[in-house]
């Protein structure tokens, strides 16, 4: 089924279940009025979130309204944890650690990126993320998947003249980490079907910047770890509870998935591609976000469709 979260003034917003063709929408509100009251009895309120969702598919929903994500909310506006596989530029680096991120205020799919000033090298990060159920201390990875409830489209916004002053002294990337934005609608892993595979997602993953294609990124070989070893490792040492949102990173360079000439690579960040000119010629090309510019993501399903809703914003500084 598919979930999100509209914004009725409140700060959780209100949960509706929405249509696979993300055309229509229906309150949930008799059922429960926000995710995390969902997501805190998932056993009681699943199968019937997944009835409305059926009805809906099926034309049979009376209160059906269509579904506008121009409204919507992160399909969880506030969580209790937000944990994202750090960056790696290594290959061989299947397990670099996590980084803490702010849960308090997630961003909407058309929430705008804010900065104060162009000079802090402001970029996006295009990945995945899932919410979790509970998950107990010192999981295996395939324990891990079982605790995972929700997929989504992440953009993990980064600061990259702060990271790397966090960097040189040592500090943890919080600050240079301010916003994650999500893509509207919250996506059951059994909407994937076979793309849905030990923890991967075997979908392309396109971003657009200024109205140009920047990127198309192979989910699955954009991940090093799988978000099975990646729960594994967010609880090695503490369980994690429901409403935890674990976020792949930013997908890691790859191919470009359309057939692109050999040698072409797609990127999730602005950094990854500035690291790449700046090895093959010496310099970099591509700057970092300014005011003005225009961002947009999307992931397709098996039948071409958009899975989760695009992740349209704006800048402003």
């Amino acid at each position: 089924m598919k979930l999100a979260t509209l914004n009725d003034g409140s700060r959780d917003g209100q949960l509706v279940v929405v249509s696979r063709d993300l055309a229509t929408a229906h309150y949930a509100t008799n059922i429960a009025n926000r995710l995390q009251q969902a997501l805190d009895d998932w056993g009681f309120f699943a199968p019937q979130l997944q009835d409305l969702f059926d009805a809906l598919n099926a034309g049979r929903a009376r209160h059906a309204f269509p579904f506008d994500s121009a409204q919507c909310m992160a399909p969880l506006p506030r969580a209790y944890q937000c944990l994202q596989r750090a960056e790696s530029t290594s290959a061989a680096d299947r397990r670099p650690g996590l980084h803490q991120l702010s849960g308090d205020a997630l961003l909407g799919p058309q929430d705008n990126i804010s900065a104060a000033r162009t000079a802090l090298g402001v970029d996006f990060g295009a990945g995945l993320a899932v919410i979790t159920g509970d998950i107990p201390l010192a999981a295996s990875s395939e324990q891990a998947l079982d605790g995972v409830r929700l997929l989504l489209l992440a953009n993990t916004i980064t600061l990259r003249a702060l990271e790397e002053q966090e960097r040189s002294a040592g500090h943890s990337p919080l600050v240079s980490r301010p916003a994650t934005a999500f893509g509207p609608v919250a996506v059951t892993p059994d909407e994937l079907g076979s793309a849905w595979h030990q923890g991967r997602v075997q979908l392309t993953l396109a971003i657009g910047l200024n109205g140009r294609k920047f990127g198309l990124c192979d989910a699955a070989a954009g991940m090093p770890a799988s978000f099975g070893e990646i729960l594994a490792e967010a609880c090695a040492t503490r369980p994690l509870r429901t409403g935890s949102i674990v976020c792949s990173g930013p997908l890691r360079a790859s191919h470009g998935a359309d057939g692109a000439a050999e040698g072409a690579r797609s990127y999730a960040t602005l950094a990854a591609r500035r690291q790449a000119e700046a090895h093959k010629e010496k310099d970099n090309k591509t700057g970092y976000l300014q005011a003005g510019d225009a961002l947009r993501m999307d992931m397709k399903n098996l039948a071409g469709a958009s899975l989760f809703g695009a992740i349209e914003q704006g800048v402003v500084i």
